[in-house]
């Protein structure tokens, strides 16, 4: 059994004395992992850093197997070591990546979203709004989507202020005001307001807890994403 594809590498950890263990995400296999011989050596630890883009080739006897790869440069993304914030949101998405996606499924459109916000995180680009955008994603391609198009109570399409922590769906601001209390802020990724997107990722936060992390064994969110939330709060 082989294939070859490009990835995105998430993880690596050593395996032996010079093996390396690298999970990748891949467009056409999901999240698929491979053990990269001499991947522990000072040669190949540039090469093998979660973030970069790789042509990878896996290949076993048996599909089932964790079989070997080859991993050859496409972008290395390494002007992201130079901002604090951009690193801990590189950190984040490989975290919740290797944590929610089951292995060997692809999800094309997670991979196309997260290559787009891989690049802006080494761009330089502002990728605040970008970030809560994916992780919206991220939750749809896994079933627990969010509705967020019209207010559950009254149809409204406009001034939705709020989502339902029990439904996923927007409420606007009108019909939500005698529950606020209980209400999720609104993830509005056209907001400029960095305020509002960590409002918005409140709310992202809240569903990948109480929905993703207990439908996959009430384990913890990755602490990544933790740091890069205290890191987008204290800049707010």
């Amino acid at each position: 059994m082989e294939w070859r594809d490009e990835a995105i590498i998430l993880t690596v950890r050593r395996h032996g004395e010079s093996a390396a263990i690298v999970e990748l995400l891949t467009p056409a296999r999901g999240r698929h992992a491979g053990v990269v011989p001499g991947g522990a050596s000072r040669r190949m630890a540039p090469l093998l850093q979660p973030g970069a883009q790789v042509q990878a080739a896996w290949r076993a006897r048996l599909d089932e197997h964790i079989g070997t790869l080859t991993v050859e440069p496409l972008r290395s993304r390494a002007a992201i070591l130079a901002d604090r914030r951009a690193l801990l949101a590189l950190n984040a998405v490989c975290g919740l990546l290797s944590f929610a996606l089951p292995e060997r499924e692809p999800h094309l459109p997670v991979y196309a979203a997260t290559v787009a916000l891989l690049d802006a995180l080494a761009g330089g680009a502002d990728w605040h709004a970008a970030y809560l955008a994916w992780e919206l994603l991220l939750l749809d391609e896994l079933g627990y989507g969010l509705d967020l198009t019209a207010c559950a109570l009254t149809g409204a399409t406009a001034d939705l202020a709020w989502v339902s922590p029990a439904s996923g769906r927007a409420v606007s601001r009108a019909a939500g005001q005698p529950w606020e209390g209980r209400l999720l802020p609104y993830p509005d990724t056209a907001a400029a307001d960095p305020a509002r997107l960590n409002a918005g990722l409140v709310t992202t936060g809240y569903f990948l807890e109480r929905r993703l992390a207990r439908a996959l064994g009430d384990r913890p969110l990755p602490a990544a994403r933790l740091r890069l939330i205290d890191a987008l709060a204290r800049a707010d």
